[in-house]
């Protein structure tokens, strides 16, 4: 597994990373959103290095014009409901793609710790195509390590990019362990050491989905 950290390279996405961690920011849920929409583009933008394009001639209004194109537009996966922003974000640049969506929630045990339950899927076939699996915040690495497993029930994708804007030292370790493949590439922000007794990553960001759309009830 090939693993590549974008954040920490005095780059623009520096700036939007240190704006959804601020909890003076945070309180703007607009802005919440609008950055990972923007970190979700430049991941698509850096993914797109690593996909196939085929030069084909271009008819402009005074010639022809040999133009690299994408061969094949990938997947968009994601994990339902903290994914969202960055899932547009992300199809904003892959603008003809297909998309796969997954449900997976915390269910907390009595003695305090909690398990991933698997919900919901909806996608189209993945049979040798290439898959972009986003979720923003990798903490135990145990939603990511399910969703990826999931998706080998629709087909056997081509290649796997597993993308996540903040990471812990342990859930990258978890996937590194639990997801033996040479055709997967982990794509990371940011990882910081960390993580909380409930499994939150420090200093991390908090909750991306309460951020984005609002604190919920949790009823499992």
């Amino acid at each position: 597994m090939e693993i590549k950290i974008l954040g920490n390279n005095h780059s623009i996405l520096d700036q939007y990373l240190a704006e959804i961690r601020d909890e003076t920011i945070q309180k703007d849920p607009l802005r919440f959103r609008e950055n990972m929409y923007r970190i979700g583009e430049i991941f698509a933008y850096e993914i797109s290095k690593s996909l196939e394009f085929k030069v084909n001639d271009v008819t402009t209004p005074l010639g022809i014009a040999k133009v690299p194109q994408l061969t094949n537009q990938p997947v968009l996966a994601t994990i339902l409901r903290a994914g969202l922003s960055m899932h547009n974000g992300l199809l904003k640049i892959f603008d003809r793609a297909e998309n796969c969506f997954i449900s997976a929630f915390r269910k907390y045990t009595e003695n305090g710790g909690f398990e991933i339950e698997f919900e919901y899927m909806a996608s189209p076939s993945l049979d040798d195509k290439v898959v972009i699996l986003s979720d923003p915040m990798l903490a135990s690495g145990k939603s990511m390590e399910i969703a990826y497993q999931a998706l080998f029930s629709k087909g056997t994708p081509k290649h796997v990019h597993l993308v996540a804007i903040i990471s812990s030292k342990p859930g990258v370790d978890s996937i590194v362990e639990n997801i033996k493949a040479d055709n997967v590439t982990l794509w990371l922000g940011a990882v910081d050491e960390g993580m909380s007794s409930k499994s939150y990553i420090i200093p991390g960001l908090g909750d991306a989905g309460d951020l984005a759309y609002g604190e919920k009830i949790d009823s499992h």
